[in-house]
């Protein structure tokens, strides 16, 4: 198990950006959400009380799991004016949501999990909102500059 974390905490740390990107796997943004959700699941969620199983274990996992979708989603709407940008929205505020939880896994329950790991969690889904925030920014620009009308 120890060795699992190690490797997608590696793997996390050296994420690159792919050009040109062809698919949502591309995008860095939705990697680091995938390996920032099986440490989630696989590593936090797994060691808060039973009694936590229908509220912030559930809500963790579901908000967790819920950001590499909504990137994935977005991106096969990456054409519509404002199909991907909602999504990243949606994808935000997933981010936003699961930070608070893992926060309050740590001010809940420190004796059951590993802060340090969790305080790394946190940091990572920070900087998963300020990348989907540039992304979103980007690609409307992006849009807006390569539309017939512009």
């Amino acid at each position: 198990m120890e060795g699992e974390l190690l490797k997608l905490k590696q793997e996390i740390e050296t994420i690159k950006r792919v050009s040109p990107i062809s698919t949502y796997k591309d995008l860095e943004v939705y990697q680091l959400s995938y390996r920032a959700m099986l440490i989630t699941i696989k590593f936090v969620i797994c060691n808060l009380p039973n009694f936590e199983k229908f509220d912030l274990v559930d809500q963790l996992r579901r908000s967790s799991k819920a950001v590499p979708r909504l990137i994935s989603e977005g991106y096969a709407k990456k054409h519509q004016p404002r199909g991907f940008g909602r999504y990243l929205d949606d994808a935000a505020a997933e981010i936003n949501e699961t930070e608070v939880g893992l926060q309050q896994c740590i001010d809940l329950y420190s004796e059951n999990i590993d802060i340090e790991l969790v305080r790394w969690l946190v940091d990572i889904y920070s900087r998963l909102g300020k990348q989907v925030f540039s992304l979103k920014n980007s690609w409307v620009y992006v849009y807006k500059s390569s539309s017939p009308t512009s």
